[in-house]
């Protein structure tokens, strides 16, 4: 059994031996009392693509989120308000903005995670993508220069709220809702503060230059908390063991990072609600019944990790969602993701030892530790 099964087990002990039989199934599978799982990238690809399927009715997204993050965040939108909000929120992540942003607030701890590697210390990769992430999102959301106690406490906030779903979650309890907006008014209240500060060099302030309202930035804002930190985080832990674990030469650095999110798949699992009758694959849909994209077999079918494969159009970027609904925040990740994995890779790092997460939503480590490759 390989890492990354491991992996997925520890998170999903029960749920993930199912995902995987259901892709023996075939593309489409209907299964009583989950929905219609579709296990084909063609299949998905076009589900997504298509407005019949839906992110805010019955079983999608949107009865998860909708309680705690109100109605208009992008994660449960759909038609010509989603299309409006999304056109103001793009302009907000451009490769350039977002590298200059995480350049400027990754600078001190990737010097200093260097610096332990060259040392020869063993670091705890998780935890230092902890801090990071943790550092990044507090700088989306309003805040300047924080330090590493507040970071680590912001990120520890986030996991709380994505902890409380699983793969079989179709809504969140009262008290579960309570917790969650506790933890996201006051995501909202930091990001209001920086937004009526009106500072056009912050994502709030261009926000608010964008025309976005205030409700919109505080929506926003907790949105890309929620996304903006689990899948960096735990991403790149698992990409470090990849290469570890095939001794993978870096090569081409997009090309791993992009292969390595098929194999790791930073989104499992996508959920839509029917809204008119269609038909998914050949199996027929009716409205309201609910299509689990499992997004992980879509891209486990294209084989083991191989930094040398091309990736078909299907699949490109599948985790990441497809047209309307492509993750504005995709810029960020990336920018992130290469910004640390650079670091690493100059200093050939390898795995001492990993523990895996137990019942997390997105499987990870939950330590993994590292050295540089020579050291004492």
């Amino acid at each position: 059994m390989n890492h990354e099964t491991r992996l997925h087990l520890a998170a999903h002990p029960f749920a993930y031996p199912l995902m995987r039989l259901l892709a023996r199934l075939g593309p489409v599978v209907r299964v009583p009392g989950l929905g219609v799982v579709v296990n084909d990238a063609t299949v998905a690809r076009a589900v997504l693509m298509d407005e019949r399927f839906r992110k805010d009715g019955p079983g999608s997204p949107g009865d998860l989120w909708t309680p705690v993050l109100g109605p208009s965040v992008l994660l449960n939108m759909e038609g010509p308000g989603h299309l409006a909000l999304r056109r103001k929120l793009m302009p907000l992540f451009t490769t350039g903005y977002v590298s200059a942003l995480v350049d400027d607030v990754l600078r001190g701890p990737l010097d200093d995670l260097s610096a332990r590697l060259g040392r020869g210390e063993t670091v705890d990769l998780v935890d230092a993508m902890r801090l990071m992430a943790g550092a990044v999102i507090c700088r989306v959301i309003g805040l300047g220069e924080v330090s590493e106690a507040r970071a680590r406490e912001l990120f520890a906030d986030g996991e709380r709220v994505v902890s409380m779903v699983s793969l079989r979650s179709r809504r969140l309890s009262d008290r579960q809702v309570a917790v969650a907006r506790r933890v996201l008014d006051r995501i909202g209240d930091i990001a209001q503060a920086a937004y009526e500060t009106g500072d056009e060099s912050t994502v709030m302030g261009r926000m608010r230059a964008q025309g976005l309202s205030v409700a919109e930035a505080r929506g926003a804002a907790g949105a890309f908390f929620l996304t903006g930190t689990e899948t960096v985080a735990t991403f790149v832990p698992r990409l470090v063991a990849l290469l570890h674990d095939h001794r993978t030469p870096a090569g081409d650095l997009d090309r791993v990072i992009e292969e390595a999110m098929r194999v790791t798949t930073p989104t499992p699992l996508m959920l839509r609600s029917v809204a008119v009758a269609a038909r998914v694959g050949g199996t027929a849909v009716r409205p309201g019944d609910r299509v689990l994209i499992v997004t992980h077999n879509c891209a486990r079918a294209y084989g083991p990790f191989d930094p040398s494969r091309a990736h078909p159009p299907e699949l490109r970027r599948l985790w990441f969602g497809a047209g309307p609904h492509f993750c504005i925040g995709y810029p960020l990740a990336l920018a992130e993701i290469r910004a640390v994995a650079s670091v690493l890779l100059s200093h050939r790092v390898r795995v001492v030892r990993r523990r895996a997460a137990r019942r997390v939503l997105i499987p990870t480590y939950e330590h993994l530790w590292i050295d540089r490759a020579g050291a004492a």
